[in-house]
């Protein structure tokens, strides 16, 4: 690891990297694939958000408490599994899948592909010039011939309530990473992270009221999902009250309980709040403003994640606001990583629809799993965006309970699909799965809707039987009619 105060001033690289999650680590790689000297600027862990307060421990989290619902549904297996988890064994395989928060083999990953590693805050204060300010607060100025890629990430946003600061409340973070399961946790805000998290703490031995400004959970999906999941959920023991705010918090003693005002005059009383409100881009210090770009602001890009109005810079992952998702900003990183290596050798760029330096399924393919029980899962777009977006378009729909292999892998499946078909063109625009086991039944609709194949293509494609996979044929029949 490079040690910033001990460098000559004005290193020049090809390349620089502020940000070393899993986004900036591809587009460092991708760039030293492609032969061109790369620097990497982390002023936290390498690995980033995902490895350490998102993706990774919060599915060691749900992994235990999905097996179990699954297990229960099996005859022959339901009563050797009916007791608790084993919460300390829960929490360690989380601390194991974090490497105990500490980043040393992401750092080796990073030097093995030839990436100089800064550890400290990287901030632009120029066009191609990012200033690197140690931990020990020195500094040390790097040079891009080619490019500089942000890949800062979003931080979580908390809402400016009375008695927020005294109530110390958690974010994704907290909730991730706790130590301890809290008798009784309020969750704010219906979207993945609230849904996961309820689910997670909730098996683990917690009280949770989930709070929902809106009318239901996940309203980013299809409705069905949120309704499903809110079933669950609420069979699991978990409240879920729908139309109310927060809009005021009180915690008199540091070790006591918060009491939460609602807009409706209720009040919830917890040991623990999440909030789980949204986020926003982490630019506020970058120095956007000494390139002409607004402090705090989202990152406009075009196809290639190369910055509006500049010929250097790259925003790539979730601070360009496209798809916040680790696997979406890492399919970014990749296209960015190989336009930065196509400009650097003057060679054309392939940036139309599909093409190889246009990170087209941003628009079109974007899929998603949420852990929940049961799964929910998606790609491209749900019947109200297509209709929207003035495609001419047929919803499909399928109880997935009564597919063959869904009443082998349990009794009492509940599920639902749904397919949005292009009526013009006769490709898949997006599909729906709820159910429980069906995120791995993904990528087979990330596949037809990304490729366009098509709906006649996908009647030779055969699903084997008996397996959850064969609702594929018969969302076709049903179609078909």
């Amino acid at each position: 690891m490079t040690d910033a105060g001990k460098i000559s001033e004005g290193s020049p690289y090809d390349v620089v990297v502020i940000g070393a999650g899993p986004v900036g680590e591809n587009v460092a790689d991708r760039a030293r694939a492609a032969g061109l000297t790369t620097a990497v600027v982390e002023s936290e862990l390498v690995g980033g958000e995902c490895s350490y307060w998102a993706c990774m421990p919060s599915k060691a989290l749900l992994r235990p408490v999905v097996a179990r619902a699954d297990a229960r549904r099996v005859p022959g297996l339901s009563a050797a599994v009916q007791g608790p988890l084993d919460v300390g064994a829960v929490l360690a395989k989380r601390d194991e899948e974090t490497s105990h928060w500490k980043d040393d083999g992401q750092v080796a990953w990073l030097e093995s592909v030839g990436a100089d590693v800064y550890r400290g805050t990287g901030r632009l204060t120029g066009p191609r010039e990012v200033t690197v300010t140690a931990p020990d607060g020195t500094e040390h100025r790097l040079t891009a011939r080619h490019a500089v890629a942000v890949s800062t990430g979003t931080r979580a946003v908390v809402p400016a309530l009375p008695g927020i600061e005294e109530a110390r409340p958690w974010t994704s973070r907290e909730a991730t990473s706790a130590k301890e399961v809290p008798g009784r946790l309020v969750v704010v805000g219906g979207g993945v992270v609230g849904v996961e998290m309820a689910t997670a703490w909730q098996a683990l031995g917690s009280q949770v009221t989930l709070l929902i400004r809106g009318g239901g959970l996940l309203p980013k999906m299809e409705p069905f999902a949120g309704e499903l999941v809110a079933e669950a959920l609420t069979e699991a023991g978990a409240t879920i009250r729908t139309g109310v705010s927060v809009t005021a918090l009180h915690r008199p003693a540091p070790d006591g309980p918060v009491t939460v005002d609602l807009d409706d005059g209720g009040r919830v009383e917890a040991d623990e709040i999440l909030f789980a409100t949204g986020r926003a881009p982490r630019t506020d210090d970058l120095g956007l403003e000494t390139v002409g770009l607004e402090p705090g602001s989202w990152l406009t890009v075009d196809d290639s994640c190369l910055v509006e109005g500049t010929d250097w810079l790259y925003a790539v992952g979730d601070v360009n606001h496209r798809a916040l998702l680790t696997h979406q900003g890492k399919y970014q990183a990749r296209i960015a990583g190989a336009a930065i290596a196509a400009r650097a050798g003057e060679t054309p760029l392939d940036t139309a629809p599909w093409g190889a330096h246009a990170a087209t399924a941003d628009h079109a393919a974007v899929p998603q799993v949420v852990f929940t029980d049961p799964e929910a899962a998606s790609v491209g777009l749900t019947l109200a965006e297509a209709e929207r977006a003035g495609h001419r378009v047929r919803a499909v729909d399928y109880d997935l309970a009564s597919v063959a292999g869904s009443g082998l892998y349990a009794d009492g499946y509940r599920g639902r699909a749904r397919m949005i078909v292009d009526l013009d063109r006769e490709i898949l625009l997006g599909v729906t799965f709820v159910g429980p086991g069906i995120g791995e039944l993904l990528h087979s609709a990330t596949v037809a809707v990304a490729g366009e194949v098509p709906v006649a293509r996908l009647w030779h494609a055969v699903p084997a039987y008996p397996t959850i996979s064969e609702v594929w044929l018969r969302l076709l029949e049903t179609l078909r009619g």
